[in-house]
């Protein structure tokens, strides 16, 4: 389809949903700034009834009735829409009941599609929506074979509470459910290709540890320029277009934002996370269901991933910051005060800069496993991914590995991720090093299981005497299948 690049499989569901000859309500939800509302614009070009998007909270948060404001702007989009003039609505089962009427007077037998964006921000506190909403559907819109609704939020909390996981009035009530996530690599490159913006697969996955896949951002970068130019532009030049982002996107999103940006800081200073006894201690946030709230706020919107470290039991579930643009914009963004205009222009080759895309890259990997694993040839293998960090004593070394790949047929990968210029080559140190971890591994799996040292690097391994440590190399390139 022109003008959109991936979401093959989205836009196909969508096209069959539309086809079909029953009622349809839809869900489409994802963090912000994914591409929601480009998918459901590019999926039913010219084909939408009508349409509306809430009004956001961080424009409107000052203002005293919000719930007036959200219904007067419902009434004014259905007046676009050619509805009659009428009195503005009161409460959303009447504005719903106006939509219905408006539905009905233009109905000539074809598929009808309502596209409400930003649902979320239409159900202002005290204001009935979902029981508005419920009625629509329930009273009236699944009773028509031709009609479709499709509705959009950032919120994923609130779009898994009130409609996917509701059980009120909403219950089982969706057709269809979809949740959009970034892009991938290969998403990526297929993005910048389609707007002519020329830039290496080395530079792209530095793109992706800047700002995860996320195609809003994507489409800020400016052909002719350099990936360090165009990092400057978005973040350190004055005006940058992403300067502000990290505070709109919280306001935006989360009902209690500062807490939101308190938890996510904190897990900012650990890479491999903390349990929700650790967060509840040092965040001041009671372990009861507001903690458990906003974890699962988190992890829905893409911010956040809850795992089990290596052999840990689930009561050790580790919560770890997940979001490659979180973690970039909390590294350097906030206290750049001090920075020049062309910062990462000129930094970009500083060693402090080179460690951290060693912890990005890592990251990037754990969002392609699946692509790690077919280049291991393991994708129709049960599997469990972890990681396991070791502390040390004065009897035994400590170690840390970022990635345990648990197999089916009793083999366990251990992955060591290299972000390198060019191949990668083992020297004497880090080849007793990786022995050592071998070792120590060992003596946590199975008898019957074997430990097979994997290298995931950008661009392969170079021969020597000790590369042999390594059974398998996944390269760059296959990360981007």
């Amino acid at each position: 389809m022109k003008g959109i690049v991936g979401r093959e499989a989205e836009i196909r569901e969508l096209q069959e949903r539309y086809s079909s000859d029953r009622a349809q309500f839809v869900a489409v939800y994802g963090r912000r700034r994914v591409g929601k509302t480009f998918l459901i614009d590019q999926a039913f070009a010219g084909q939408i009834t009508f349409r509306h998007a809430g009004l956001s909270p961080v424009d409107n948060k000052q203002k005293k009735n919000q719930m007036k404001e959200q219904l007067k702007s419902f009434y004014y989009s259905l007046l676009s829409h050619g509805m009659k003039k009428s009195k503005c609505p009161t409460s959303w089962l009447e504005a719903f009941f106006m939509l219905e009427m408006h539905l009905q007077s233009i109905d000539d037998g074809s598929r009808q599609v309502v596209f409400l964006d930003e649902l979320p921000w239409m159900d202002t506190p005290r204001s009935g929506f979902i029981t508005g909403l419920e009625s629509f559907w329930n009273g009236w819109g699944c009773h028509r074979h031709n009609f479709m609704l499709v509705v959009c939020g950032s919120a994923t909390s609130w779009m898994l509470d009130n409609l996917i996981n509701n059980y009120g009035g909403l219950y089982g009530r969706l057709t269809c459910e979809m949740k959009l996530s970034p892009f991938t690599l290969k998403e990526c490159e297929d993005f910048f290709e389609n707007k002519n913006i020329k830039l290496s697969r080395y530079d792209i996955v530095q793109s992706y540890m800047a700002l995860g896949g996320i195609p809003y951002y994507l489409d800020y970068f400016q052909r002719g320029l350099s990936l360090p130019q165009n990092i400057d532009n978005l973040f350190f030049v004055k005006g940058a277009k992403l300067r502000d982002e990290y505070d709109r996107l919280f306001a935006s999103v989360f009902s209690r934002p500062e807490e939101m940006k308190r938890i996510v800081k904190f897990l900012n200073t650990r890479r491999s996370g903390f349990t929700r006894e650790e967060i509840a201690k040092k965040t001041g946030i009671t372990q009861g269901g507001t903690l458990t709230n906003m974890l699962k706020a988190l992890i829905g919107s893409d911010f956040v991933l809850k795992y089990v470290p290596f052999g840990c039991s689930k009561r050790e579930e580790h919560y770890k910051l997940s979001d490659p643009f979180c973690i970039f914009y909390l590294r350097y963004v906030p206290d750049n005060s001090s920075y020049t205009t062309s910062f990462w222009q000129e930094s970009h080759t500083s060693q402090s800069i080179v460690s951290w895309r060693g912890f990005a890259f890592e990251e990037i990997c754990l969002k392609h496993i699946s692509q790690i694993k077919q280049a291991l040839g393991i994708q129709g293998v049960n599997t469990k991914q972890s990681s396991w960090a070791l502390r040390g004593d004065d009897e035994k070394e400590g170690t840390q590995i970022d990635l345990i790949i648990e197999r089916a047929d009793h083999i366990v990968n251990m992955c060591e991720m290299k972000f390198y210029g060019e191949d990668f080559s083992v020297d004497k140190v880090y080849y007793q090093k990786l022995n050592t971890r071998e070792k120590l591994l060992m003596e946590q799996v199975a008898k019957r299981e074997k430990v097979h040292p994997a290298l995931v690097t950008t661009y392969g391994l170079k021969y020597n005497e000790y590369s042999g440590v390594f059974q398998r190399v996944v390269s760059m390139d296959d990360l981007f299948v």
